[in-house]
């Protein structure tokens, strides 16, 4: 909801029973949860499957070795790539005073995983003395201590001119195009869409459509789809350039990474 209609209509704060509460639902693939957002902070957790995050700054791919931790207020959409356990932890913005303010990708750590899983086995609405009242202020100190990832965002920018041509690229991931002729697709220099790409996403033309394959890569692996079909259906000239790219990126090649999830 944007902020002049949430402050205008939206009701009044309703806090949950416990700072921290949590989900587990699973999804069929291709299921989706439309665009909505809470008053809280949500960590969003696949334990089984893959999950694309969509926000209005960027997506999030987040496999079963990853969280995404969604700050207070921020729309967001999600897509199950296959079958997906979705875990979340909904934490009130005063429960810890470090609470990220933004979107962060986080690595999962085995003891954050099982206080999850453990947390959403319990009841939603949990007594005093319940496992999941021991278990809540743990899960947050982990979650604090979380190492953060860097390479499973892919920003969007503002600027209508780039958003088109990082649309046109979602569109075809396979794309050869030049920076130059997608620039002119869009009524801009090269030199200036290669500035915009820099100063709004933190990455170079090259490298937000290396995230782009990056993300497409690991939807369409986890779903059993072939190494040669993917590397082809994103555009690379054989399986060995498109998995020394996956191995740079992700640190191991795309068979042995997906049998780590």
């Amino acid at each position: 909801m944007d902020n002049i209609w949430r402050q205008r209509y939206a009701a009044g704060y309703q806090r949950q029973p416990w700072p921290v509460m949590g989900w587990g639902k699973r999804y069929r693939g291709g299921q989706r949860e439309i665009w909505h957002s809470h008053e809280q902070g949500q960590l969003v957790y696949p334990s089984v499957g893959v999950v694309r995050v969509l926000t209005p700054v960027g997506a999030w791919t987040v496999t079963p070795v990853q969280g995404l931790w969604i700050a207070s207020g921020v729309d967001h959409e999600l897509h199950m790539i296959g079958a997906v356990h979705l875990q979340t932890l909904r934490i009130e913005p005063d429960a810890a005073p470090w609470l990220w303010q933004e979107c962060r990708l986080i690595e999962v750590q085995p003891l954050l995983r099982e206080l999850m899983l453990a947390m959403t086995a319990e009841p939603l609405e949990y007594a005093p003395d319940s496992n999941a009242a021991l278990i809540a202020p743990l899960a947050l100190r982990c979650l604090g201590n979380a190492p953060r990832l860097d390479h499973g965002r892919l920003p969007l920018p503002r600027d209508k001119r780039l958003l088109r041509v990082c649309e046109m690229l979602m569109q075809s991931p396979a794309s050869d195009s030049t920076l130059e002729q997608l620039s002119s697709q869009v009524g801009a220099s090269a030199r200036t869409v290669a500035r915009l790409f820099q100063a709004e996403t933190g990455l170079t033309f090259g490298q937000w459509r290396r995230q782009l394959r990056l993300s497409e890569a690991v939807c369409q692996l986890s779903l059993g789809t072939p190494v040669s079909t993917v590397a082809r259906d994103l555009g690379y000239a054989n399986p060995n350039a498109f998995t020394a790219m996956f191995r740079k990126a992700l640190g191991s090649p795309p068979q042995r990474y997906m049998r780590g999830l």
